[in-house]
């Protein structure tokens, strides 16, 4: 495992032991697993451990980021393809299902498997069996999988857009990852590893701590993008120390120390003239409804929900700025 990883795995919180011990019980079970998490909580981290402890840890763990792929190659991706099946198909090419064989399969965010593909997936599940594209040849396979998400699959599932059966299968366990607000000191035990592993990258010889106030900062903040935030304010902070102590921490790398020209934009409202009213309150209004959609997995009731507001009103809201929104 990385060394990255091991660094970003640590955790003594009571909430986060919790996780752990799960996540070793149901390892030795061979059945699939969903861990659920907001961005950032270290699901892969997860799914990895879970794979070193279980029966199969001899085996290969292949992870496939679904994030990544458009949504037309994500079925050649998880099954391969026979030569010609479709253009630019030159040659055969093994899908992630067999070269995970005798291991585990690891797909990360779930839920953006289109619904053709989520029932190729279930067949080859609940019978073990599959074909590459372009070939009639059955395949087996011994692989166990493990998915992860941060949206709502349930709620996906009742809107029909994640086959209920597949869920089914795939939900023999659900872990959700606490999120690294609600881990207390881990925040300042993360961040003192990630601080000494960068100042050795940077070449300097004292070891850095962070001063009462840049503590506080730490452990006030509520971390929306988990640990993956917090390493990377650490490292900030520390690239940009001369001494030992870190006092500065910067949450946000794109905040501009500088005063705007007079009658240029600005994202303090109270610098932009009064005929920006309008548009101050749509940014405002376009920044929630993306936050939301993303939280709620894509789905509009469920952002409306997220917000406090009715399907209706956020509807309107929607329709009035889709070119922002989607833009």
């Amino acid at each position: 495992m990385p060394r990255d990883n091991i660094r970003e795995g640590i955790g003594e919180s009571e909430v986060y032991l919790d996780f752990m011990e799960a996540v070793s019980r149901v390892a030795g079970i061979d059945r699939p697993v969903i861990f659920c998490g907001e961005r950032g909580s270290g699901k892969e981290l997860a799914a990895r451990r879970l794979h070193f402890l279980s029966k199969r840890w001899q085996g290969p763990l292949v992870t496939v980021n679904l994030a990544s792929l458009p949504e037309s190659l994500i079925e050649s991706e998880l099954f391969g393809y026979e030569s010609g099946a479709f253009t630019g198909a030159k040659g055969t090419r093994k899908g992630r299902f067999e070269e995970a064989e005798g291991g585990t399969l690891f797909l990360d965010e779930i839920a953006l498997v289109p619904l053709s593909v989520q029932e190729k997936i279930l067949r080859t599940v609940e019978y073990g069996t599959y074909e590459r594209i372009g070939s009639s040849e059955t395949r087996h396979t011994d692989v166990r999988i493990i998915a992860a998400t941060n949206a709502d699959l349930k709620k996906m599932a009742e809107e029909g857009r994640f086959k209920e059966d597949l869920l089914d299968r795939l939900s023999f366990e659900v872990l959700f990852l606490p999120p690294l607000r609600e881990r207390g000191g881990d925040i300042m035990l993360l961040a003192n590893h990630f601080a000494a592993a960068m100042a050795t990258e940077c070449g300097k010889s004292d070891v850095p701590y962070f001063s009462p106030e840049a503590e506080e900062k730490l452990m006030r903040y509520p971390w929306p993008g988990n640990i993956r935030e917090l390493k990377n304010t650490v490292e900030r902070a520390v690239c940009r120390t001369r001494g030992a102590e870190i006092r500065d921490i910067e949450f946000d790398p794109f905040r501009s120390p500088y005063r705007p020209l007079p009658g240029r934009k600005s994202s303090d409202p109270a610098l932009r003239p009064l005929s920006d009213y309008p548009r101050i309150h749509d940014d405002i209004d376009v920044a929630f409804l993306k936050r939301a959609l993303e939280e709620g997995g894509g789905s509009q009731k469920r952002a409306a929900e997220l917000l406090g507001i009715t399907y209706d009103q956020f509807r309107g809201i929607y329709r009035r700025l889709r070119s922002s929104i989607s833009g």
